[in-house]
């Protein structure tokens, strides 16, 4: 049961969400919808003696347009129709499960000035397990207008539900705006990519280990006293995990070399700032999907409405681009440690792990794919917040491209996660090809539960299905 309030939701709770198809066990705070009951009675009262805008106005560079008369009556059903003009693919159902629950949230802050019947026909659609049709293109990082505005006539049964839906309910001159004046679309994508990109880091913990012992390498690199002479939060976290992977415990055994490349060497000090960027990233997200950021702001202590720009999400996209920046520096050291898997020199192996006549490929193919999944990465880690737009007739004089950010996030996960899936396959092969005895350490875990799913033949085959397979046990590699 997710407990909705405006104040607690967790970035764990839209996970859960997003990954429940069919009806969502949440509950809506009894209290919360009180207060956006009062928001919505202060909203309606200032409307009538005050502009506000977006209720008694146009919007955007309409802001000076005053709606009066038998013109307010459908202005809320105008503003959605006009800005329901979502296009491109479908946005996935998890995410848009986990738009439904975040938006829900915001509007319980109490901040919005939406009608309660509303809120409650959101809530009961997310209980039902309704699914609205929700295009992906349609926002710049101010606002998800267009998504948002083809859920409002969902629920106001002027649009088609993909699966399932409610009873229609009205919406009033105030409403339009008031649902539509939020980033939750955006903010779901973000949310279920930066879970993601922290579980994937986790895995790489387990992944670096099992190539650490396949390379026979330094545990110097990793010794307490050399994190404490720089302690960088992060980096002291990463090289204290992979202590605890080995079983570092006193003084270890030396490695072969006095120096490994950096693909082991650095590796705390590269994947540092990426835990450091996720953390950062989820304190980030944890406020936003609790944020009132309707503009205007209804203020029931004050009794006034405030304009303002809560909307531009300057803070997501720059807290995304860190985060894929970090992330792809962390899986350049991967495909570089793929490469000292195949050498001789490091394994004491045949190159590329080849088992079989003279002139057997082996594993040589996993460079070529991991490369493949890096280039995207580095695409998909450009940053967004270098682009800007004007539009409105130049009003809206910026944009975060937030929703770009989230996206191209989106991509980066899939790309980190083939390249990691490459580098495990081969870290496995080369462990059961030296017969490595990983004794009593907590990595064997990791070692024991990809050998289970990996294919023992060294002969030259094809390595899809063995990549895809790993990919997957990544999820479970985390954990341990």
């Amino acid at each position: 049961m997710v407990r909705v309030d405006g104040r607690t939701l967790r970035c764990d709770d839209v996970l859960a969400v997003a990954r429940t198809e069919g009806p969502s066990r949440i509950e809506v705070e009894a209290g919360a919808l009180a207060a956006a009951g009062r928001a919505w009675e202060l909203a309606e009262e200032l409307s009538t003696r005050r502009v506000v805008y977006g209720r008694t106005t146009g919007v955007g560079a309409n802001k000076d347009d005053t709606v009066t008369g038998e013109h307010s009556t459908d202005h809320g059903l105008r503003l959605l129709r006009s800005h329901a003009g979502g296009s491109g693919e479908l946005m996935p159902d998890g995410q848009v499960r986990a738009m439904m629950l975040i938006r829900l949230n915001q509007l319980l802050a109490g901040r919005s000035g939406i009608g309660p019947s509303l809120i409650e026909a959101l809530a009961n659609a997310l209980r039902a397990g309704a699914l609205p049709v929700v295009h992906r293109l349609g926002a710049i990082g101010t606002g998800d207008l267009a998504p948002l505005a083809e859920t409002g006539l969902a629920l106001a049964g002027e649009r088609p539900w993909r699966r399932g839906g409610v009873a229609p309910v009205a919406v009033q001159a105030g409403d339009a705006l008031a649902f539509m004046s939020s980033n939750a679309a955006t903010l779901a994508e973000a949310t279920l990519a930066a879970l993601e990109l922290d579980t994937l880091t986790k895995a790489s913990h387990a992944v670096t280990a099992l190539t650490y012992v396949a390379l026979d390498g330094n545990p110097e690199a990793y010794a307490t006293p050399v994190h404490e002479a720089r302690p960088h939060a992060g980096q002291v976290a990463c090289a204290a995990d992979i202590r605890r992977l080995l079983g570092m415990e006193g003084t270890p055994a030396p490695g072969r070399r006095i120096q490994d490349p950096f693909g082991l060497r650095a590796f705390p000090q590269v994947q540092g700032p990426a835990l450091d960027a996720l953390h950062h990233l989820r304190e980030v997200l944890a406020i936003e999907v609790n944020a009132g950021t309707e503009n205007p702001m209804i203020c029931v202590p004050e009794g006034d409405a405030y304009h303002h720009a809560h909307f531009h999400t300057a803070y997501v996209s720059s807290a995304l681009d860190q985060a894929r920046a970090t992330v792809h520096q962390v899986a350049e050291l991967s495909a570089a440690r793929l490469g000292d898997l195949v050498e001789p020199d490091f394994t004491g192996l045949r190159p590329f792990l080849a088992d079989g006549p003279a002139g057997s490929s082996g594993v040589m193919i996993l460079e070529y794919v991991a490369h493949d999944a890096l280039t995207e990465l580095r695409q998909a880690a450009l940053p967004v917040t270098l682009g800007s737009a004007i539009v409105s007739r130049g009003l809206e004089d910026h944009a975060s491209f937030s929703t770009q950010a989230a996206r191209a996030t989106t991509a980066a996960c899939r790309s980190y996660r083939q390249l990691l899936a490459c580098e495990l396959v081969a870290a496995v092969r080369a462990l059961r090809m030296r017969r490595a005895d990983l004794v009593d350490i907590p990595v064997r875990a990791a070692f024991e539960q990809a050998g289970a799913v990996l294919d023992p033949s060294t002969q030259d085959r094809p390595l899809t299905e063995d990549i895809a397979r790993a990919a997957t046990i990544l999820d479970t590699l985390a954990s341990i």
